[in-house]
């Protein structure tokens, strides 16, 4: 299976998906804990059908220490008691973001206020960008059709 588009060497997708990566590594030097940011990014990326990001995130979190039993869960987490508070405000925050279409006043303030008890304004700003950036990649990656299963974690840098 081939991806409709190759999203390294067409020249406009190319440079953009740059500046995506390049946003992306900003909010890795943020305070959010790299766990969090995994975890939202396995999320969303499930949400959304994308199994390129799915794989990789899985593999990415797992590389990082993250045990099977909490990836086995994201989906799940509601009913999971391996999650903290924090992280549970943050997987909140991350489906109601990314299913924003559903709710016609977008994310609820219960949500936000939520979130907001964890994370400080550096986080949560980091924790709003991961999440705008996992859905773009979500799309890119569901429109073209990319191919999931052959993820190494450390293969794009």
């Amino acid at each position: 299976m081939d991806a409709r588009l190759n999203l390294f060497t067409n020249a406009v997708a190319g440079k953009v998906l740059k500046h995506i990566i390049s946003a992306n590594k900003v909010i890795a030097g943020s305070t959010l804990p790299h766990e969090t940011m995994e975890l939202v990014k396995l999320r969303a990326s499930q949400i959304n059908g994308c199994g390129f990001c799915t794989d990789m995130h899985s593999k990415d979190a797992a590389a990082a220490g993250e045990t099977q039993q909490r990836l086995n869960l994201v989906a799940a987490w509601r009913e999971a008691t391996v999650f903290t508070d924090a992280e549970r405000a943050a997987l909140e925050l991350a489906e109601q973001a990314t299913r924003i279409a559903d709710a016609a006043g977008g994310v609820p303030d219960e949500v936000w206020a939520n979130a907001a008890k964890y994370y400080d304004e550096e986080q949560l700003g980091a924790l709003v960008s991961v999440i705008a950036l996992i859905n773009a990649f979500n799309r890119v990656n569901v429109i073209v059709q990319q191919p999931a299963g052959d993820y190494q974690p450390g293969m794009f840098g």
